[in-house]
């Protein structure tokens, strides 16, 4: 066989792989329909989301079947919500981080007008580059998988910058839970006394609204450096 041959078959398996690779993502098996999962990215567009207080979504960008923040972020702009509320759920995503990444997955979002930021409204499973936060007087709750600025993640170990992650957040009723890479590392109970005394000692013992919505919104965060995100889908409880 002539190696121009060779090469030609190659470069059509390589081809083939690739297409494959990229089929595999953001899409439903046919269990996964069965058990009621919905899919809240198609891999294609930023259909089904907006900005949070309203407006479509810019900054934000698909490629390859991979939904991207901008990596720029602010303080009160730049982060996407699911047109949809959602009560009791499960949600399934995949994310990786660049370096000095600084996003987060909220969860029953609400848009009061009072509210200036989303992470006034719903708790935030944090997700960004923990190799820039060695300073001994960072806050373990500060760190990937953590529920941001309440529960510290125990066992919470995330892949290498630039690796795939997973999580999964199951909220039933006042119950939570953060689960990253197969390990549940935070549980807690919304609006029970250790909770209410955990928001007490807070950032959020001036945040009137936080938390405390039974149903809502879930939100992506673009608040600095680049985080990227696949398969992400969820299963009403």
């Amino acid at each position: 066989m002539k190696l121009s041959h060779v090469l030609i078959g190659c470069i059509i398996m390589l081809g083939f792989s690739c297409q494959s690779e990229t089929k595999d993502h953001n899409i439903l098996s046919k269990t996964e329909k069965l058990e009621g999962w919905e899919l809240l990215f198609d891999g294609e567009t930023t259909n089904g989301w907006r900005f949070f207080k309203g407006g479509e979504v810019k900054g934000w960008k698909v490629e390859d079947g991979i939904l991207h923040n901008s990596g720029i972020g602010s303080d009160h702009g730049g982060d996407i919500i699911t047109t949809e509320e959602f009560k009791d759920f499960e949600l399934y995503l995949e994310w990786r981080a660049d370096s000095l990444s600084n996003s987060g997955i909220f969860y029953r979002v609400q848009e009061h007008d009072s509210i200036r930021a989303i992470y006034e409204s719903g708790p935030e499973y944090q997700l960004g580059d923990d190799t820039v936060d060695k300073n001994p007087n960072t806050l373990c709750s500060q760190l990937t998988g953590a529920n941001y600025a309440m529960n510290r993640p125990i066992g919470a170990i995330s892949k290498p910058l630039g690796e795939w992650n997973t999580t999964r957040i199951i909220i039933k009723g006042p119950h939570v839970e953060h689960w990253l890479n197969g390990v549940k590392v935070v549980e807690y109970e919304l609006w029970s006394k250790e909770w209410l005394r955990r928001k007490e000692l807070s950032k959020w013992k001036t945040r009137p609204y936080y938390g405390m919505s039974k149903e809502g919104h879930i939100g992506l965060q673009d608040h600095g450096g680049l985080t990227s995100f696949r398969n992400i889908k969820i299963k009403k409880l």
